[in-house]
């Protein structure tokens, strides 16, 4: 699987069998390095809530590629009056798709849509355990530290994606004991030094990971596992 890091809590992967974007916040994200039109063939979107930095561009990346969006069902309900593709799901939900299997996970958060006219519902935030030809990657969208992520341990995650940044979401204390308690195989953090309000040094949180292997990603940046 490859992984590509576009910035916040944006992430593009592909296999063989998909093109996809997590959370495409990209036009007016300061840390983006690619503009919407950079983005090729893209298959699916997966949304983990609907604040602004996160819903982003999902209408336009859908509209353009015809992608399929995957979210919760009240961001689906949203998406789908401005003619955009969607499979509905919720938390706790696990379904196979045609390159997959997906399971929405809970977060601790907020998921208000913001429109012109006023605060939309967004639903339930959540997350995504993501399982690729045996591969496993869990985006745990915005949230703070919560028991549930100890039920994680048994899907034997091979890359997890977790916020660092404080304020919003876990701080790297609370990321470290995610981390303990999900026992991925590898881990990014994301979710920092994106706005002043979340701060936060990723090698401190580095440091304090014992046993899942850290990866620092610069917005840009690619791997493969």
């Amino acid at each position: 699987m490859k992984l590509n890091f576009i910035g916040h809590a944006t992430f593009y992967f592909e296999t063989e069998h998909v093109k996809a974007i997590i959370d495409p916040f990209i036009n007016g994200n300061p840390v983006s390095k690619i503009k919407t039109s950079d983005i090729r063939n893209l298959t699916h979107i997966f949304v983990t809530h609907g604040h602004n930095d996160h819903l982003g561009d999902t209408v336009e990346l859908a509209k353009k590629h015809n992608a399929l969006v995957i979210t919760n069902y009240e961001i689906a309900s949203y998406l789908a009056e401005q003619n955009v593709s969607v499979h509905p799901m919720h938390i706790g939900g696990r379904t196979t798709f045609d390159f997959g299997d997906v399971k929405m996970t809970s977060a601790l958060h907020g998921s208000a849509i913001q429109t012109e006219s006023g605060l939309v519902d967004g639903g339930n935030p959540g997350g995504f355990l993501i399982t690729i030809d045996g591969q496993s990657i869990y985006h745990a969208g915005d949230t703070g530290l919560t028991m549930d992520m100890k039920l994680l341990e048994i899907e034997h995650i091979d890359m997890a994606l977790l916020p660092i940044g404080g304020n919003f979401t876990m701080d790297i204390r609370d990321a470290i004991r995610a981390v303990d308690f999900i026992k991925p195989k590898k881990v990014v953090p994301m979710h920092y030094n994106t706005f002043g309000l979340i701060q936060a040094d990723p090698d401190l949180f580095k440091s304090g990971v014992k046993n899942s292997e850290v990866i620092i990603m610069s917005p840009g940046d690619h791997l493969e596992f």
